[in-house]
C-alpha cells in the first residue's frame, strides 16, 4: 500500500483539479482560495463554458483542459493526467478553501496514513436552505474513518495517477473508486476535520439540481451493481442508502431541537433524491 511518511507535506505538493460548466457564481473565490493556500498547481477541466468561466480560468489557473462532457468521471482523469505534484485534490468549483484548512486535510492523511481523505463544506448563512444544508452534512460527514469520501478530496497523487476514476461513470465516480480501491488493495479513507465553504447553492432550485445528480448517481450504481453480481443484501444497502445517509444520520446526530427543526428539509431532500432515481430509472 502506498503510503506518503517519509516527510512533511504543505500546499505546494499539492495539485488542485477542478472540473466546471458554467460555474461563474464560485469559480474565481475557488480559484482565488487555492491561490492563497499556495497550492503547488491549478488545472481546470472546462465543458464548454459560455458565461465566462473561462476566462477567469484562464487568468488564475496554470492549465485549463477541454472536457468533451461524456461525465465527471473521464473530466476528473483528464485533469488528473496533467497533475504533477504528490499529492491530488479534487476541489468544487463552488467550493473555496479558507486558510489553513488545507494543511489539515494533509496532515489528516498523512498522519493518519489514509490514500484518501475529505473535507467538510459549510454553508455561510441562516436562511432555511442553508441551516438544512448544513444540519444534512453535520450529521452525514462525522470526522474519522469513512468508507465513501466525497468533494473536496485529497489523494495520494502516484495512486490515484494509477489507479484513476471509471471513466464511463457520469456521476457515480466516488463511490466506485473508494469500493473499488479498498476491494482491490485495502485501501483507508477517512473525513478531515477541516472545512471548506461552498457559494453560489442556497437556493431551492439548487438543491433540486444537487438532489437529482445524487438520484442519477444513486440509479447508476444500482444498475451497473446489479451487473457485476450484487448480493441481496448489498443491493438492499443500495436501495435504503439516501434513507439512512440523507434522512436517519443527519437526524441521529443532531440535538432534538435542531432534528424538529430542520426534519422537514431533510424529508424533502430524501424525496427528491428517491424521485430522481425513479425518474432515470424509469427512462431506462
Amino acid at each position: 500500500m502506498v503510503r506518503l511518511v517519509d516527510r512533511d507535506f504543505g500546499p505546494s505538493d499539492v495539485s488542485a483539479v477542478i472540473c466546471t460548466m458554467n460555474s461563474i457564481s464560485g469559480i474565481e473565490q475557488c480559484l482565488t482560495s487555492l491561490r492563497a493556500s499556495d497550492v503547488g498547481e491549478i488545472i481546470v477541466v472546462d465543458a464548454h463554458s459560455t458565461d465566462g468561466t473561462l476566462d477567469v480560468a484562464a487568468g488564475l489557473a496554470d492549465a485549463v483542459v477541454a472536457d468533451p462532457g461524456t461525465g465527471l468521471g473521464n473530466a476528473r482523469n483528464m485533469g488528473i493526467e496533467h497533475t504533477t505534484r504528490p499529492l491530488v485534490l479534487n476541489m468544487g468549483s463552488d467550493n473555496v478553501m479558507p486558510s489553513g484548512q488545507l494543511q489539515r486535510m494533509i496532515d489528516t492523511l498523512i498522519h493518519g496514513e489514509y490514500q484518501g481523505v475529505s473535507a467538510q463544506t459549510i454553508i455561510e448563512g441562516d436562511d432555511l436552505v442553508s441551516r438544512g444544508l448544513n444540519a444534512w452534512r453535520k450529521g452525514r460527514f462525522i470526522p474519522g474513518p469513512a468508507v465513501v469520501i466525497g468533494t473536496p478530496t485529497l489523494f495520494l497523487g502516484d495512486l490515484l495517477r494509477a489507479h484513476p476514476y471509471d471513466s464511463s461513470r457520469v456521476f457515480s465516480d466516488d463511490s466506485e473508486l473508494c469500493e473499488r480501491w479498498e476491494r482491490e488493495f485495502g485501501a483507508r479513507f477517512g473525513i478531515s476535520d477541516a472545512f471548506v465553504t461552498e457559494v453560489g447553492k442556497t437556493t431551492w432550485p439548487e438543491v433540486m439540481v444537487r438532489c437529482r445528480m445524487y438520484g442519477i448517481s444513486d440509479e447508476e450504481i444500482f444498475r451497473l451493481g446489479r451487473a457485476d453480481g450484487w448480493t441481496i443484501p448489498r443491493q438492499a444497502r443500495s436501495l435504503t442508502h439516501p434513507l439512512r445517509a440523507d434522512l436517519l444520520a443527519p437526524i441521529s446526530h443532531l440535538r432534538a431541537s435542531e432534528a424538529v427543526t430542520n426534519a422537514p428539509f431533510l424529508v424533502a431532500f430524501t424525496a427528491l433524491r428517491y424521485a430522481a432515481w425513479a425518474r432515470q430509472a424509469m427512462r431506462r
